[in-house]
């Protein structure tokens, strides 16, 4: 049988560079309240739900696994499926994975592939160009949808249409890499060319036999990563070893430049992949001289300029500054040209050669329960903020090297220390000796927020016992 409706496929990986320091490794773009309502991730998978989608299929990493479900609760949307890729292996094997498991209930099922990190303000026109790639899908195209350039980006791909229409799509000529600039004013000046945005419309099986065509080793890999998966809280975890022996590789790269049966449909409302603090800029709103401002930053006698904070502790003052990006974290601070903002992933990169933290890692650190955020650090004593989730809770654990002092600020904690159990209410306190065996929860309706202190001579957050896990994580892992 055949479902009606489109299933998003929304992968969810990123490292998270480019938009440093507000976007890392630990908790890229995607997640982030970047611009607009919501996480970007939120605006992507809110833009493919209601009258006419199914429920999402979202392809993520084990780290992202409770931030995307948390996220996509707090949208009021429940997803499909949640796929675990073990390591990354590029958009190829995400998506091929994605189509085998529709498969194994509607191999007809139309799917809709799109990254969760693009800014798409025009929801209704976006819907309109998805459902204008309906008839050409169902009829066996894999559909792509491109924007109309309006101007000549070299940052994007492009498409090259060809000629006719069929099921209201064009057929696609061919795929042209970022161009140099003398490149991409030709295009613009010819017509005839789309900027590439990576979304692409089939049905399961469509997209399994492009996969057995053109790159009939991964279908076998990838097919034993499905048949082994295992169910995990939820999630569906693809097999590691399987998973291991697929190529990392984009889907253009394994398929869409293969086949001959891609169509595209020009999609004309807004669109950006935000892949950078210019257009951040570009889309933000920006005052009679030019200057945007988000969170609490304040700009005197300043041009062409985006000033963000990202900490209401944090102030952010612009005195005569002229085509300046000033983003302002409570660990990290960014002062740019907007020239070279581009060269960003190349000072991240030289960042963790030189083992500085902040180029991958946040203060606040996020877990299925909730999340911490350290607030002191010195050699001996650690200050943490800690919120745990209404109805979760920390695995049962001890520590070898430190001990602990709970102060509870908002809520209401269930604490089990060895073999008592209490409630620590607002304004209360308890103490955690050294090896003593123990967890939080948080009973209520409401987050819980305690301050922890550590004391000991090694506050690594390895030094873990776990015994209990609610959350089936293994002996050292964090949390």
């Amino acid at each position: 049988m055949t479902s009606p409706d489109i299933t998003p496929v929304i992968l969810c990986g990123g490292s998270g560079t480019r938009l440093w320091p507000v976007s890392r490794k630990s908790f890229p773009k995607q997640f982030i309240d970047l611009i607009g309502e919501g996480s970007l991730f939120q605006q992507s998978a809110q833009r493919m739900s209601g009258i006419g989608f199914a429920a999402p299929l979202v392809v993520t990493n084990s780290d992202f696994r409770f931030t995307a479900t948390q996220q996509l609760g707090d949208a009021g949307i429940d997803p499909g499926a949640i796929l675990i890729e073990p390591q990354a292996r590029n958009t190829a094997p995400a998506l091929l994975a994605a189509a085998l498991v529709q498969a194994q209930t509607d191999a007809g099922a139309l799917m809709l592939a799109a990254p969760s990190d693009h800014y798409i303000t025009q929801a209704d026109v976006f819907r309109d160009s998805l459902h204008r790639g309906v008839p050409a899908a169902r009829a066996g195209q894999i559909v792509t949808f491109g924007i109309l350039p309006d101007k000549p980006e070299t940052g994007y791909g492009y498409l090259e249409l060809g000629a006719g229409e069929a099921h209201g799509a064009v057929p696609l000529k061919r795929f042209v890499e970022k161009p140099v600039l003398a490149e991409a004013e030709r295009m613009l000046a010819a017509g005839g060319y789309l900027w590439n945005a990576g979304i692409f419309m089939y049905t399961a099986q469509v997209m399994i036999d492009a996969f057995a065509t053109h790159a009939p080793d991964m279908l076998a890999q990838v097919q034993a990563a499905v048949d082994a998966a295992q169910p995990d809280l939820g999630f569906l975890r693809l097999d590691p070893a399987a998973w291991a022996k697929c190529e990392d590789i984009s889907v253009d790269f394994a398929i869409m430049e293969k086949v001959d049966n891609l169509s595209v449909v020009a999609h004309q409302g807004d669109w950006s992949d935000l892949g950078g603090w210019n257009a951040v800029y570009d889309h933000a709103t920006r005052d009679a001289n030019g200057v945007a401002l988000q969170g609490p930053a304040y700009a005197v006698d300043c041009q062409n300029s985006l000033l963000r904070s990202d900490n209401d502790a944090v102030q952010l003052v612009g005195l005569g500054l002229k085509d300046v990006v000033a983003v302002a974290m409570a660990d990290a601070v960014l002062v740019a040209d907007r020239s070279r903002v581009a060269e960003l992933g190349d000072v991240v990169k030289d960042m963790r050669r030189a083992k500085i933290a902040q180029a991958d890692t946040f203060p606040k650190d996020h877990r299925p329960w909730g999340f911490f955020e350290t607030l002191i650090l010195s050699g001996r004593f650690q200050v943490k903020r800690i919120v745990v989730n209404p109805g979760a809770a920390l695995s049962l654990q001890s520590h070898v090297h430190r001990s602990e002092h709970w102060i509870v600020v908002a809520g209401t904690a269930k604490v089990t220390i060895d073999d008592k159990v209490q409630l620590v209410c607002e304004n209360e306190s308890v103490y955690i000796p050294l090896g003593a065996i123990h967890r939080m929860e948080n009973p209520g309706k409401v987050p819980m927020e305690l301050i922890e202190v550590q004391t000991g001579s090694y506050l690594g957050e390895d030094d873990i016992t776990r015994y209990e896990d609610v959350y089936a994580r293994g002996q050292g892992a964090k949390g």
